[in-house]
C-alpha cells in the first residue's frame, strides 16, 4: 500500500505543477519516476509515445506509467492522482478568472504566465527529445514528421503510426 500512496502523491504534485498542460511537468515527472520508482528514461519515452496516440488528453500515458509501475490499482490511482487536483484547482482558479473581469492585474498575471507555460512545454519536448532522437534515422523520421505535421493536414496518428512502422523497419534490417 505504501507503494501506491507514494504513487498518487507523487502524481498529484506533478497535477498540481502541470501550468501550461501536462507537457509542462514531463522533465520533472521523468525524474521523479525514475527516483521513487526506478522507471528508465526508454520506459519513460514508450509510454509517452503509445499514450500520444490514444484520443483525449495528451497526458494519458500517466495511466500507462501508473499501470507500467503497478498494474491495474497503479492505473487507477495514478490516474485519479493526476486528474482530479488540477481538475479541481482549474474549477476555483476559472471561478476566481471570471470575477475579477478584465482588470489590470488579469492582464498582467497572464502575461506573466504565458511565457512561462512556453518554456515548461520545451522543456517537456526536450525530455522527450534527448531520448528518442538517438540516430540519424531518428532525426530525420521526426524532422520529416514535423514538417508533413506543419505543411499537410494528415491525421498526426497516422503520421506517427508511419514513423514507428519505418524505424522498426529499421531495426529488423539493420
Amino acid at each position: 500500500m505504501t507503494g501506491l500512496f507514494q504513487l498518487a502523491s507523487v502524481f498529484a504534485m506533478l497535477s498540481l505543477l502541470a501550468v501550461g498542460g501536462g507537457s509542462a511537468v514531463l522533465p520533472e515527472m521523468q525524474t521523479l519516476l525514475h527516483q521513487h520508482f526506478n522507471f528508465s528514461q526508454t520506459e519513460f519515452v514508450h509510454a509517452y509515445s503509445v499514450g500520444q496516440l490514444a484520443p483525449g488528453p495528451n497526458m494519458l500515458a500517466v495511466i500507462i506509467m501508473g499501470e507500467m509501475i503497478d498494474g491495474l490499482s497503479g492505473a487507477i490511482i495514478v490516474a485519479l492522482a493526476f486528474f482530479i487536483p488540477s481538475s479541481i484547482l482549474c474549477l476555483y482558479a476559472g471561478r476566481l478568472w471570471m470575477r475579477i473581469g478584465d482588470t489590470p492585474w488579469r492582464h498582467s498575471l497572464q502575461q506573466a504566465l504565458e511565457p512561462i507555460s512556453i518554456g515548461l512545454m520545451c522543456s517537456g519536448v526536450y525530455t522527450i527529445a534527448r531520448e528518442s532522437l538517438v540516430s540519424w534515422q531518428s532525426c530525420a523520421i521526426a524532422l520529416v514528421v514535423g514538417a508533413l505535421l506543419l505543411k499537410t493536414k494528415i491525421n498526426p496518428v497516422i503520421l506517427i503510426l508511419g514513423a514507428g512502422m519505418i524505424g522498426l523497419l529499421g531495426a529488423y534490417l539493420a
